[in-house]
């Protein structure tokens, strides 16, 4: 009770203290369960907008996989998956708007560093799509077409629909380029083992 109640007044660092505290002397009881919730809550209440440092993000996704993985039966597991979904999703967001700092000011090399982490660490979020045209275009303008003509592979594969898609393929075409899988490079490998299963 006493981590509820500083956790609804958001005096967030005694909430996790008092919630620790329960979990140290009583792992097994029924209530770790919600004490593990509120330590998470206690991180994920306080993941500031992607602008600013995503410390807490990290902290917050740590504690919510207790709750999955520590207390899966618990009405309090479904709740911290999807809130786990949204910090995951958080995370990517922020390589995104460094990635698209770095494109805008013709930064092109770490523009694509910081997309293709969306790619590789974040790919089940929906930042992916976004990602993957943002590589066609720093790639394009480093003069690297084969891994542009793959990126934009691998969008068209998975996001056919989506106007990201749509805007790669403009991009490419306009450059007599075709939008396929070419050369040896990451996003080839990415290419072989998602479109064509081919793992090794």
């Amino acid at each position: 009770m006493a981590a509820f109640a500083y956790h609804r007044d958001r005096d967030y660092e005694n909430a996790r203290a008092a919630a620790q505290r329960y979990l140290d002397f009583y792992p097994a009881e029924e209530d770790a369960a919600y004490a593990q919730y509120l330590l998470a809550l206690s991180y994920y209440d306080q993941i500031d907008d992607i602008g600013r440092d995503q410390g807490l993000t990290f902290q917050a996704l740590q504690s919510l996989r207790a709750v999955i993985e520590g207390y899966p039966d618990s009405q309090y597991a479904a709740d911290a998956m999807v809130k786990f979904d949204l910090a995951f999703n958080h995370l990517a967001a922020k390589e995104m708007e460094i990635g698209r700092y770095y494109l805008a000011r013709g930064h092109y090399a770490a523009a694509a560093n910081r997309f293709r982490v969306v790619v590789e660490d974040f790919q089940t979020t929906q930042q992916t799509p976004e990602a993957l045209y943002r590589l066609v275009e720093a790639y394009l303008a480093l003069g690297l077409d084969a891994e542009a003509q793959t990126a934009g592979a691998i969008l068209g594969h998975n996001y056919r629909e989506t106007d990201w898609y749509r805007d790669a393929h403009a991009l490419l075409t306009g450059r007599g380029l075709r939008v396929e899988a070419t050369g040896d490079n990451w996003l080839s490998a990415i290419y072989r083992q998602v479109v064509r299963g081919e793992w090794i």
